[in-house]
């Protein structure tokens, strides 16, 4: 029989292999260990290098197609108006038309009692009737002196004398003639009458109301108006003003007739700018016959333009305000921001026509971040990779 290896030789045999194996396990912990650490940091690394790129939403701007009108903010007004006020003074006697009353050319609105100007009146008739008689004495005497003149019984100083007086008497007959027609003519405005035809749109006095004669500082007596037609006022701005000629087509709207539109005609143009507003002041004309359409209210004119034109909008958070100007972020096929200097045409509140400087394909940082310069790169929010994309990857 062979010889058996001593027990101390297979016991020191598998104490190596336990501690090469245990050696081994070791080592692959640890390489293990440190390259999940690598692998994590490296991950770490990419992901807090993702997150330092902004995120932004961006849309395509908002083109009107091609528009032919734009509107602006009007004022309208009677195309006839006349302020009236007393030409004598006395005391209201009476009225008759009250506001919002049709009245025609000629109809008598109030009468005043002018008890004053009745005694001048006497009295100029009084000093007319004297002035006659003196002058009738005048030239009587005047007749009796070329009577005698022939047989020397009056002479030559004498007659130019009466001739004289004659005269002086004559005069001063017309002079109160004069006068006395002067107070007739004033008798007549103790009655105002409606200058045309139209409507009462203001009454500010009352029986027994004390008139001054020509209180051109204080209110009206009454106020006439023409509202079968209305005038309107818009301030246009200057860039569109070649576009607006004389006979341009608009439409009225008001807000108690929300459905309604009433054509007008632009009639007038200040053919100036406003230093101030940078606008040019024109006159419109609307028809108003069925007087729905009321003098002062406000109204909205949009204008028909003879050359329709592309309207392209931004919402008004996308603009960007800098010492260089005004700007709007774009982003470029690599998802990079390139500004964009615009000119603005109109401001519509939440949104803004834009003159130039932005095309109908850009794609506009609606809300750009702070500080944001031409170069950076961004991440377009809902694209493959972006936070909210994998948020809606998960939630599916």
């Amino acid at each position: 029989m062979g010889s058996e290896p001593a027990p101390s030789a297979v016991s020191r045999r598998g104490l190596w292999i336990a501690a090469g194996t245990t050696v081994a396990v070791a080592l692959v912990v640890v390489v293990m260990g440190v390259t999940t650490r690598k692998m994590a940091d490296a991950k770490l690394s990419e992901w807090t290098e993702t997150q330092a790129i902004p995120v932004v939403a961006v849309a395509t701007p908002d083109t009107v197609g091609k528009r032919t009108t734009f509107d602006l903010p009007g004022r309208l007004e009677a195309y006839s108006q006349a302020q009236l006020y007393a030409r004598v003074s006395g005391y209201l006697k009476s009225w008759n038309a009250d506001i919002g009353a049709s009245v025609k050319a000629g109809d008598v609105l109030a009468e005043i009692d002018a008890p004053d100007l009745d005694q001048q009146i006497m009295q100029a008739e009084a000093e007319l009737s004297s002035a006659k008689a003196n002058s009738t004495l005048a030239d009587a005497t005047l007749q009796r002196g070329q009577q005698l003149i022939g047989s020397g019984a009056e002479s030559k100083q004498d007659l130019d004398q009466r001739a004289a007086d004659a005269s002086n008497k004559q005069g001063l007959f017309n002079s109160a003639q004069a006068n006395l027609e002067r107070l007739r003519v004033l008798e007549k405005y103790k009655r105002i009458v409606a200058p045309f035809d139209g409507l009462v749109t203001a009454r500010n006095t009352d029986l027994g109301a004390l008139i001054n004669a020509g209180n051109g500082g204080g209110p009206p007596l009454f106020v006439v108006s023409d509202t079968s037609k209305l005038r309107v006022y818009v301030n246009v701005p200057q860039s569109y003003v070649p576009n607006i000629r004389l006979g341009t087509k608009a439409n009225i709207s008001v807000p108690e007739y929300r459905d309604l539109q009433f054509p007008a005609t632009v009639e007038a143009s200040a053919q100036s700018v406003d230093a101030a507003s940078g606008t040019t002041r024109m006159l419109l004309v609307v028809d108003n016959a069925s007087r729905e359409l009321m003098s002062g209210a406000f109204a909205n004119v949009s204008f028909e333009l003879p050359h329709p034109e592309i309207a392209i909008n931004v919402p008004a958070s996308a603009l960007i305000f800098d010492r260089s100007g005004l700007h709007v972020a774009t982003v470029d096929n690599d998802n990079r921001v390139l500004l964009k200097a615009v000119l603005i045409s109109r401001d519509l509140g939440k949104v803004v026509e834009i003159g130039s400087g932005v095309a109908a394909d850009d794609r506009v940082i609606e809300n750009p971040p702070d500080g944001i310069t031409s170069g950076d790169q961004v991440r377009i929010a809902g694209a493959p990779g972006s936070p909210d994309s994998a948020a809606q990857a998960a939630a599916k």
